[in-house]
């Protein structure tokens, strides 16, 4: 089991939940293509994209679903029906990258 980024974390990307993940399984993923499926604008900065955590690298410690301030986060097996894509999203985004990749768009709290 892991934990799953969703839906509003898009034009949010408050990174809390960085800050308290021991293992860093977080990744900025920069792609316009989720805010236009849900219609959500970019972040305050301008930025397109979400956070979503690499489900091979999370512990489940469960740290940053307590963390996030726009309750994006849940467990695997918890997603809301109406959000249940979005495990797939976190797992198509990060499993199949290399660790070069993975490492050019990882969010850490160092």
């Amino acid at each position: 089991m892991a934990y799953v980024v969703t839906k509003p974390c898009l034009g949010t990307m408050d990174r809390s939940c960085v800050e308290v993940c021991p293992v860093d399984c977080f990744y900025r993923i920069k792609k316009q293509k989720y805010n236009d499926l849900f219609a959500i604008g970019p972040d305050k900065d301008g930025e397109f994209g979400m956070l979503m955590i690499h489900p091979d690298q999370c512990i489940n410690c469960g740290a940053c679903e307590t963390e996030c301030p726009v309750e994006a986060i849940f467990e695997d097996t918890g997603v809301p029906t109406d959000m249940k894509d979005f495990v797939k999203y976190n797992e198509e985004e990060t499993v199949p990258l290399s660790d070069d990749d993975l490492d050019a768009i990882r969010c850490t709290s160092k």
